[in-house]
């Protein structure tokens, strides 16, 4: 449905970084780049734009698919590793459906980022 998804970010430096440990477990690299913007993806599929043109936006959240439980464990693990703060840690999430799990971070705008798989 979605080509990409695009916010701002209030240091892009840092959240390029940040971007790039977390979402590299989930298959994701850097596949475009400016000055002050990154496009992270899966060629040939969605991807997530950032960039510092303005003010950060407000909180959002975004969930990644994950194939495996593992990747979800992977990415929660880069997160934490790469310094950012746990929101959710891998499990399953019934609530949400009887397959569904997932792990969530806060990136370092507050944003709520999510691997989720549910095979």
């Amino acid at each position: 449905m979605f080509d990409h998804v695009g916010y701002n970010v209030s240091d892009f430096a840092r959240s390029k970084a940040f971007y790039a440990a977390a979402l590299k477990p989930l298959g994701h690299t850097i596949l475009a780049e400016g000055d002050a913007w990154s496009m992270i993806g899966i060629e040939g599929g969605p991807r997530l734009w950032i960039g510092a043109f303005g003010p950060a936006a407000s909180p959002i959240h975004v969930a990644l698919r994950a194939e495996t439980r593992a990747q979800v464990h992977e990415f929660h693990k880069a997160a934490l590793d790469a310094g950012r703060r746990d929101n959710g840690p891998p499990g399953p999430r019934p609530s949400y459906g009887p397959a569904y799990y997932a792990a969530f971070v806060l990136d370092p705008d507050g944003h709520n980022i999510e691997a989720v798989c549910t095979a």
